[in-house]
């Protein structure tokens, strides 16, 4: 890995940015030392959200809840949202609520299993 930003095989690393931090990174460093490979950007996500509250530009993670407790989580794709959504569902006979990023939430109950 060279100072550059760039990869050993030439491509660029790539950047994430965020406007409520004012601030860019090179995920290199994810890349390199933490060999996050292609779960880069999707672990300095999470990192930034555990250390700021908040989430980088362009990244909006999937929210399941619990109507009747307070549990719930946030995922940065899809499957792990549903399977929690879905175990928390048979496990507890609750409902919970599922809101995509892009607004195609969704409803599992224990019924649905």
């Amino acid at each position: 890995m060279t100072n550059d930003s760039s990869l050993d095989d030439g491509t660029e690393a790539p950047t994430v940015s965020c406007a409520r931090c004012d601030r860019e990174w090179d995920l290199d460093r994810e890349l390199d030392e933490l060999q996050a490979g292609g779960h880069a950007r999707e672990q300095f996500a999470l990192d930034h959200e555990r250390h700021t509250g908040h989430y980088p530009d362009d990244v909006t993670p999937w929210v399941v809840r619990c109507r009747r407790c307070p549990d719930g989580e946030r995922f940065l794709s899809e499957r792990p949202a549903r399977r929690w959504a879905r175990t928390h569902a048979r496990h507890t006979r609750h409902t919970v609520d599922i809101e995509a990023p892009r607004g195609d939430d969704d409803v599992v109950s224990a019924s649905d299993e």
